[in-house]
């Protein structure tokens, strides 16, 4: 049975994120953790999701 995206909750994303992150694909992780926090009606908490699973497209350095 297909559920509808619309029903889903953040823990059933973080779920999902963790299962992307045993698979190696951080990238798909940090997208639905990134779906997670936007359904975290905590802030701190949304900010911890985020912290857990960071953008792996990015090092963390700028350059001119």
């Amino acid at each position: 049975m297909t559920r509808d995206p619309a029903d889903l909750t953040a823990a059933d994303h973080l779920d999902a994120a963790r299962d992307m992150v045993a698979a190696d694909r951080p990238y798909l992780a940090h997208l639905l953790a990134e779906e997670a926090a936007r359904r975290t009606p905590d802030p701190a908490a949304a900010a911890g999701i985020r912290a857990t699973f960071p953008d792996p497209t990015t090092n963390g350095t700028e350059t001119d």
